[in-house]
């Protein structure tokens, strides 16, 4: 409840309460209690003191049993201690505020500026609050510079050194997903389902998208035409390379799909052992593959199943060739019977 009176001091509590959302009995109980530590510093311990602050102008008086036992000068101390106590709560109800907007946001994209560089950690200024992307949230690829602006993913918020704090990343898959949300209206609307991501921050990542409406190309929608939504996304996240491939409840189907751009790709699925044999033509091998063995790696983490890939078996050529070896080494052996 407002105090009821247009002194300087009262003014100055409803203004704060009023900004802040703060009760003023909450502050005034709060200058109270600083006010007494206050005198318990400069005078020492002393018996049961009682602060009397008057809500509408602000005056302190102490008491001891009912006397009065305020030292002289001492309203200059208490008006002080009630300025900084004051702040402090605007500063607590202001990071308190920031902290319940961003919480809502965790899971979200969010656009910012890299505001300083302390050693390995990233602080990143959010508009209304602070970011912190630890080293563990960032790209090995990026190097982050002052000003720079960039999207980040709200990840969490944690206890830190300082309090808690506001947990950014820009290695997380969600950031990929985020990203698909903005960029992509039939995702953000719900028409087109992000099914699952796999990512390599910096260097790969396949999506896999799915829609039950009739009509829908969840790739061409994620694409865009020309590709020119799948290029943005990817200008923003460094050039990443981004394989957008169709989900699919069928798992041997998934894996294939998973395995592009390879292709004429045989599976055979142990679903109890979430384990798949998959069998490759020769020339297909390397995409299958991939560069240090990224693509099968990603296409494990996207299907959840262990990828064991293999060229293709050739028996019947091998029968083939020792049969034709025999047929020659009994012809050799007639030869020289009939010439002996």
């Amino acid at each position: 409840m407002a105090i009821s009176a247009r002194t300087e001091f009262a003014s100055a509590l409803n203004q704060v309460c009023s900004e802040r959302g703060l009760e003023p009995e909450v502050v005034l109980e709060t200058i109270k209690a600083a006010i007494l530590a206050a005198y318990r510093k400069d005078y020492g311990e002393a018996g049961d003191i009682e602060v009397d602050l008057d809500p509408t102008t602000g005056e302190v008086k102490l008491k001891e049993d009912g006397k009065d036992v305020t030292p002289p000068g001492f309203g200059r101390i208490a008006a002080q201690t009630a300025k900084q106590v004051i702040l402090q709560r605007i500063s607590e109800a202001e990071k308190s505020a920031i902290l319940s907007e961003f919480g809502k946001k965790v899971g979200t994209v969010v656009s910012g500026m890299v505001q300083r560089v302390i050693g390995p950690i990233v602080i990143v200024n959010l508009g209304k609050g602070e970011g912190v992307l630890p080293p563990s949230e960032q790209v090995s690829q990026e190097k982050y510079q002052q000003n720079q602006r960039m999207k980040f993913f709200v990840k969490e918020i944690q206890i830190g050194p300082k309090g808690e704090e506001i947990i950014v990343s820009r290695a997380d898959r969600g950031l990929i997903e985020g990203l698909f949300r903005m960029e992509v209206p039939e995702v953000n609307q719900g028409i087109v389902e992000i099914k699952v991501i796999a990512r390599e921050a910096g260097s790969r990542s396949k999506v896999a998208v799915f829609s039950n409406q009739p009509g829908v190309d969840p790739v061409g929608s994620c694409v865009g035409q020309k590709g020119v939504r799948v290029r943005n996304i990817i200008a923003e996240i460094g050039e990443e390379r981004i394989d957008i491939i169709p989900y699919d409840e069928d798992s041997e189907k998934f894996v294939v799909a998973a395995l592009s751009p390879a292709k004429d790709i045989k599976v055979k699925l142990n679903k109890k052992k979430k384990e798949a044999e998959i069998i490759v033509p020769e020339d297909q091998l390397p995409l299958a593959i991939g560069k240090d063995g990224q693509n099968v790696r990603l296409a494990a983490k996207l299907t959840g199943f262990r990828l064991d890939i293999k060229g293709p078996t050739q028996p019947v050529a091998k029968k083939k060739v020792v049969k034709k070896k025999v047929q020659k080494t009994q012809k050799i052996k007639k030869e020289k019977k009939s010439k002996n």
